[in-house]
């Protein structure tokens, strides 16, 4: 090989290092990376020494990447206009993913474990890297968001690009609501005090953690409520009067809980004759 070529092509020089350190840093990550988790029995000590692992891999590659490319005889305004080119046509989604990762990192949007919605994906996040970010991928809300087991890979720029829930930043606490729907011949009032009842006894012992929380929350964010405790709303329907548990849950316990608050109902609606279900219905009168 001909190393005057490149002492004399300085461009090509430097590209041809930059290669030769990522592929350097990305052996020496993947090396540690097997000695950590033979010797790292826990899960979660080994997940984030891994990603210490990567993080200060990663910083001192782009040092040596400033370095090499600013150790030139050549004009270095001459490197960044060629390089602001390249990056325009060919590399504008290496470079964005690489910025939302600083973001991310920096600002914190969201981090591992929590929930989030991003665009049309919707999952909790398991994995936070230089290009993108993993999520465990959770079912639609009619669904009741529970995991698929499907993972999903999401470049980081679309943080940039998309709208973002974060289920667990802030006030780590959802409304919930769950519409029950009686005949007009039920006897709405008692069965709006059952419902009342049952929503205390589900979720009430969260209301004083959640006051907590919210005040905690309000220094950061303008987050006002004004009721914590769970409530009950009447509103009139074509096929019946519905009554709408409203009640906060846990972002993981959406599910869980509206399966024994319905449990609930249906026992007490049993042991009430003068309260009926309704559903749609149509009614045919002679003239």
């Amino acid at each position: 090989m001909n190393f005057s070529y490149f002492s004399d092509n300085h461009i090509i020089g430097n590209i041809l290092f930059s290669f030769i350190g990522l592929l350097l840093v990305m052996a020496i990550i993947k090396f540690t990376n097997r000695v950590l988790y033979s010797s790292i029995k826990e899960n979660q000590k080994y997940y984030m020494a891994r990603k210490r692992v990567y993080y200060l891999c990663s910083t001192i590659y782009v040092i040596c990447f400033i370095y090499i490319w600013s150790d030139s005889n050549a004009n270095l305004s001459t490197y960044f206009g060629l390089l602001s080119a390249g990056i325009a046509i060919a590399l504008k989604d290496l470079f964005t993913n690489i910025a939302a990762w600083l973001f991310i990192v920096i600002r914190k949007p969201f981090e591992v474990s929590d929930r989030i919605a991003i665009g049309e994906n919707r999952g909790d996040v398991i994995d936070i890297r230089m290009f993108q970010f993993t999520l465990m991928e959770v079912s639609s809300y009619e669904k009741g968001e529970q995991s698929t087991g499907r993972i999903v890979n999401i470049p980081n720029y679309y943080v940039f690009i998309n709208p973002l829930t974060n289920f667990n930043k802030g006030f780590k606490f959802i409304w919930n609501e769950i519409n029950v729907l009686i005949t007009f011949e039920s006897d709405w009032k008692k069965a709006k005090k059952i419902l009342t009842d049952i929503a205390n006894k589900h979720s009430l012992h969260l209301t004083e953690e959640a006051a907590k929380m919210l005040r905690q929350a309000s220094k950061k964010y303008m987050i006002h409520y004004n009721k914590l405790t769970p409530i009950v709303y009447t509103k009139v329907r074509e096929s019946g009067v519905e009554l709408t548990i409203r009640y906060l849950a846990g972002p993981r316990q959406r599910r869980i809980t509206a399966d024994k608050i319905w449990e609930h109902i249906l026992i007490e609606f049993e042991k009430n004759s003068d309260i009926n279900l309704a559903y749609p219905t149509f009614r045919v009168t002679d003239k």
